[in-house]
């Protein structure tokens, strides 16, 4: 899998498509992602210890990673990446759009 944990992505396909967010977490057996402020759902919930109201509240639901492109750095469009070998023998990912470095 190409994404890591903080990384800008773009939603390309679905009910969200145009959006953009940093994604929270990967589920990586399902194949999906949290993104923030993404596929947004309300979620009914009992009273428990730690919500003693209960009630309705929203929350992020995973989207398949197919349907997620990293953000290019310098435009914020969507781009494919690429990953490099750097004089230090890290690897690098870049953007394929702008050829920029992403962090």
């Amino acid at each position: 899998m190409n994404y890591k944990k903080g990384d800008k992505v773009v939603v390309i396909a679905g009910a969200s498509k145009g959006k953009t967010g940093k994604i929270v977490r990967i589920l990586g057996k399902d194949n999906k992602v949290i993104v923030e402020g993404v596929n947004v759902v309300k979620k009914h919930q009992k009273p428990s210890q730690s919500n003693q109201s209960g009630g309705i509240i929203e929350m992020e639901a995973p989207i398949h990673i197919s349907n997620v492109m990293m953000a290019d750095p310098k435009s914020g469009k969507p781009t494919k990446i690429k990953v490099e070998i750097d004089k230090k023998g890290n690897k690098v990912r870049i953007s394929k759009k702008s050829n920029e470095k992403i962090a």
